[in-house]
């Protein structure tokens, strides 16, 4: 079988779980002795040779649209369903702050969508998208699938909500990979509180830092600023305490001493379908306090601590009580039994084999 994966033009130039989530999954299907290609931008494309097209992040239909006309075979989509509304709403300023309290977040998204290619240069964006707009632009992908694949039923059940459309699904769950991330040592000491993820306004390290200052507890953040984040990176830099460290970077497999010397993982992000690194954190020993915006809750249930990102109280309460008390790894087997990348490989498999049988 041989399976062409699409996406956004900057999936490995500005790295994101999206980019984690189709290299590991690809990594597993080839184990499963599925061949993949990967397509991030309008490159011409032999669509024949492929037996499926599987398309990622339907909150970038810019990219996925040209595609859709000129590929007849089957289409499955992980959409990767973010909403990103509130924090526009909340946690931006200026002009960017007046649209999103004015239009709608898919009028908001059109608008960021033809910014990125007038003033990044971002490729792949074809007339039709500026024709059709945001939301015209998803539901035409959608209705061109043969399945989704979402993330949770959560995340089904938002797109269905949003977009008015059903269509045959198979839940994909994101997972861990367990050649890294496992047998964790929950008996050594630990200390600290980490935070792993891109450092820019959606994922929230600023209201972190400022719940962190005053308290005796290091905080290590690890990640890249964005591009388009520079100056966020920078006050979080100014307003951290002496407690705040700031690693760039690095791979999972360097990530793994850093996850097993921590008490706590946080992600206050204004949005998640699951975080990533949350399920990394668990399946390492970690402590978590993960944001209640998105679908959270039906991935970690009652292991986890759950936050309001607007709120830097409530970051800092959440933050304390997971730090003062004993982990109960139920959430931590159920991660790795239930939530690899191996797993996921698997089930994607099961559907693609169903579609084109």
């Amino acid at each position: 079988m041989k399976v062409l994966f699409i996406s956004r033009s900057t999936l490995f130039s500005v790295r994101g779980g999206d980019t984690i989530q189709m290299e590991m999954t690809a990594s597993e299907l080839k184990k499963l002795g599925v061949q993949v290609d990967f397509i991030a931008d309008r490159t011409q494309i032999d669509y024949e040779q492929y037996d499926l097209i599987h398309f990622f992040n339907i909150i970038r239909p810019a990219a996925l649209l040209p595609h859709i006309k000129r590929c007849k075979r089957p289409i499955v989509i992980s959409p990767i369903f973010v909403d990103y509304s509130e924090y526009e709403k909340q946690a931006t300023t200026g002009l960017r702050k007046m649209l999103a309290n004015t239009i709608s977040k898919n009028a908001l998204e059109y608008i960021k969508t033809l910014a990125r290619w007038a003033v990044n240069g971002e490729r792949g964006i074809g007339w039709k998208y500026f024709f059709l707009g945001q939301r015209c632009s998803i539901i035409k992908i959608l209705k061109s699938a043969s399945a989704i694949l979402p993330n949770s039923q959560s995340e089904l059940n938002r797109l269905t909500s949003a977009f008015d459309i059903k269509k045959p699904y198979f839940i994909i769950n994101h997972g861990i990979d367990t050649s890294i991330f496992s047998t964790p040592n929950l008996s050594r000491q630990r200390s600290g509180v980490l935070c792993v993820g891109r450092i820019e306004g959606l994922k929230n390290q600023l209201n972190l830092i400022r719940a962190m200052n005053g308290l005796k507890i290091p905080l290590t953040l690890i990640g890249k600023p964005s591009p388009n984040h520079l100056k966020y990176y920078l006050r979080c830099k100014m307003e951290a305490g002496d407690n705040v460290r700031f690693i760039d970077f690095m791979s999972q497999a360097e990530l793994k001493g850093y996850y097993a010397q921590a008490k706590v993982h946080v992600l206050p992000s204004w949005f998640e379908t699951c975080g990533l690194s949350s399920l990394e954190a668990v399946a390492m020993g970690c402590h978590i306090v993960i944001t209640d915006k998105g679908d959270t809750r039906e991935i970690f249930g009652n292991g986890a601590e759950y936050c309001n990102p607007e709120s830097v109280e409530s970051i800092r309460t959440a933050i304390l009580k997971a730090y003062e008390s004993t982990l109960d790894n139920k959430l931590g087997n159920k991660i790795l039994s239930a939530f690899t990348w191996e797993l996921a490989a698997r089930k994607t498999l099961a559907t693609y084999r169903e579609l084109i049988k």
